[in-house]
């Protein structure tokens, strides 16, 4: 099946999964891991975590279960160790719990089945722990919301060392790259430092509150992907999966409402922007800098929001090309 193998690869460059030599990124040093749960080094500094890498199979599983969860958020654990300063996802198990719009929280089943799947994985010999939870934002980025934030920082408070991920698996079938966030919540009481997101997030306007008055209260983390020798043929069953999973829907026709959401409140944001200017009018010459920066700064989100949306309508326009000419060319 090389169309499988040939999206296979572009799915590795697209997501920048680079293949490490050595499969002792897997190796679990338990001495090393009781070492660092009894100095606790995040407590003193509260940026101790800088950077999270995943492997493949795991993201491809994330990004799977996030897909079949449709406009539900769906969510699960992820195992794995610490290396120094990284977190380093090996492996993702599903939870039975759906929520929808970012109301999505473990309930006494999910619990069970969650201490009941790490009993026994331990049974047959995994060692690593669980060391986050991963869920689902269809449509509306990667963020964390009130109920997000209050629930990692309450993990943080009692399963240290943890980090919060969220997909949206929405804007991955749009855009074709996973959009992907890691997360950490500070300690109660502590000020974040006072600067912007370090990246542009497309927000929608019905979510831009809930955004806007828990943002300090996290800080995203670097993300890296991986592939060992040991990844390989599970990876290729996994993906096999995934690819006819792909094949067989439409980008276009799939995420529709997703579409006509982005439009309209793209269309809300032009004229919020607009109605800003006009109030200002001649005004703006003599206005001060911060304000004339802000008025800028709207219409320039506006304008990344629509450059994106337009983006992933041509990438769902490419596939649907692709995919006609690879099934119902004719010689």
């Amino acid at each position: 099946m090389s169309q499988a193998t040939e999206a296979l690869k572009r799915f590795e460059l697209e997501n920048n999964i680079q293949a490490v030599n050595s499969d002792a990124i897997y190796k679990y040093d338990a001495v090393e891991y009781n070492k660092l749960i009894q100095t606790k080094p995040w407590t003193s500094t509260p940026h101790y975590f800088k950077a999270v890498k995943i492997s493949a199979i795991a993201l491809l599983k994330m990004v799977m279960h996030a897909r079949s969860g449709g406009k539900l958020e769906v969510m699960g654990l992820m195992m794995g160790k610490i290396d120094g300063t990284t977190m380093v996802i090996t492996d993702t198990f599903a939870l039975p719990v759906e929520g929808t719009e970012t109301r999505v929280n473990a309930h006494a089943l999910a619990y069970e089945y969650m201490v009941e799947y790490l009993d026994l994985i331990k049974q047959v010999g995994r060692k690593e722990n669980a060391i986050g939870w991963y869920h689902s934002h269809p449509g509306y980025g990667c963020w964390l919301s009130g109920i997000d934030v209050s629930t990692q920082m309450l993990n943080q408070q009692y399963q240290e060392p943890w980090v919060a991920i969220v997909v949206d698996p929405t804007r991955t079938v749009s855009a074709g790259k996973v959009e992907i966030g890691a997360f950490r919540t500070y300690p109660a009481g502590y000020k974040a430092p006072d600067d912007g997101p370090s990246e542009y997030q497309s927000i929608p306007i019905s979510k831009i509150e809930d955004f806007g008055v828990h943002c300090k209260q996290y800080y995203p983390l670097e993300i890296s992907y991986f592939k060992s020798s040991l990844d390989s043929a599970l990876l290729d069953k996994l993906w096999n999966k995934y690819w006819v999973n792909t094949l067989s829907s439409s980008p276009l026709f799939a995420n529709r409402d997703y579409i006509s959401g982005a439009i309209s409140d793209l269309s809300e944001k032009l004229e919020q922007a607009e109605t800003q200017l006009s109030h200002s009018g001649r005004a703006t010459y003599f206005a001060p800098a911060a304000d004339k920066k802000k008025e800028e700064t709207q219409l320039s989100k506006a304008t990344k929001d629509s450059i994106k949306t337009t983006l992933e309508q041509v990438h769902g326009m490419m596939s649907e090309v692709s995919k006609d000419l690879l099934f119902n060319y004719k010689q």
